[in-house]
């Protein structure tokens, strides 16, 4: 897969979610849950998982590597746990898709997703995650913060090419409304350095931690610690210096290797929605609202599906005497509610009934 910085940003209103559940796709995913080699121990022991979608196969991602995302690419991450005094493992299965993954890429995501899902005996509770507005549940698997990068499967920054070749990069530390640091590449551009964050500019042989007037104490010793684990990973010959936010001249390296062109940094709105539950109607896979606001364990009916809107989360709900096909596409139910609502990037969980899954029963009980 080569070239993975997509020139045309990703439309997550344009992908085609259509082949799900078709008798050729199912019978496909059946064979192969049973002969994929990625999943093979898969779910067999405590602790976290995480592959890489390399054109259409499944790869390891590097232990080293949690954490760091590249916005070209999509990935499987499984989380196997146990409660207090249980014998049985547990399973969150979630598919993270970066801003800038084809829709080939995020398809094969989506797929192997419930593919594995078959292969634990559809025990998981799967979740779909979207670059920059990742679940709380997410973001907790990963203590020292997310970070995500420009690039795809063909551009790893495993050594520093030489300062004439490199290419200075501008990463934010940002903490969100639950005290999640997330990191993330933006446009080089002095305009988006303001005081209210941290930022690394990352020069390749230098790097500089600019610390915003406002910055949390949070953001900053999080920042020094992504620095030391830069410096070791290159062998310790890059160098480092802090800034102190006003204080730092115009004239400063820091401003000279940044731009001042107009680009943005164009996230999409988190824009949290009203609380509401809809019905799915199993033959046109579309939703209708049954109840605005506030809902229930008691408004949910086990012959059907349901979307549960927490405002932040789309859950949905699948009765347990759904069909097998309904139980398989919970997934492309909420991507058809999230398109057709404009909000298609929000995170998705998908709950089987009798399933444990505390993000839905705190949803419900807020």
């Amino acid at each position: 897969m080569a070239g993975l910085v997509k020139a045309k940003k990703y439309d997550w209103k344009d992908s085609n979610m259509a082949l799900f559940g078709s008798d050729t796709e199912k019978a496909v995913k059946k064979a192969s849950a049973e002969c994929e080699p990625a999943w093979q121990g898969a779910g067999q022991e405590i602790g976290l998982k995480i592959w890489r979608i390399e054109k259409f196969e499944v790869k390891d991602w590097p232990k080293e590597e949690y954490g760091e995302f590249y916005d070209g690419d999509s990935y499987i991450i499984l989380n196997t746990y146990q409660e207090e005094g249980g014998e049985s493992f547990l399973y969150d299965l979630h598919f993270w898709i970066g801003k800038h993954s084809s829709q080939d890429e995020y398809g094969t995501a989506a797929y192997k997703t419930v593919e594995l899902d078959t292969f634990l005996g559809d025990l998981p509770v799967q979740h779909r995650e979207c670059m920059g507005h990742e679940s709380a549940l997410f973001k907790s698997y990963f203590p020292e913060g997310i970070t995500t990068m420009e690039g795809g499967c063909a551009t790893g920054f495993r050594s520093v090419p030489s300062v004439e070749e490199y290419e200075p990069r501008l990463f934010r530390f940002k903490k969100d409304k639950k005290g999640h640091i997330c990191v993330r590449q933006i446009p080089r551009n002095a305009a988006l350095v303001t005081q209210d964050d941290v930022f690394i500019l990352d020069l390749g042989n230098k790097l500089y931690q600019f610390n915003g007037d406002n910055s949390s104490v949070s953001e900053r010793s999080n920042a020094m610690e992504y620095i030391v684990k830069v410096k070791t990973n290159r062998g310790g010959e890059t160098e480092s210096e802090v800034l102190d936010g006003s204080g730092v001249s115009s004239s400063h390296e820091f401003y000279e290797k940044l731009d001042s062109s107009e680009e943005e940094d164009n996230d999409d709105g988190d824009g949290d929605e009203d609380k509401k539950l809809l019905k799915v109607n199993m033959e046109t896979a579309e939703s209708e609202v049954v109840k605005e606001g506030e809902a229930s364990l008691d408004d949910l009916v086990s012959d059907d599906v349901f979307i549960v809107d927490s405002g932040e989360t789309v859950f949905v709900w699948v009765g347990a005497n759904a069909s097998q096909d309904e139980k398989k596409n919970g997934i492309p139910y909420a991507h058809n509610y999230l398109r057709g609502n404009g909000s298609p990037w929000r995170a998705v969980t998908v709950v089987k009934e009798g399933q444990q899954c505390s993000q839905f029963t705190s949803a419900l009980a807020a």
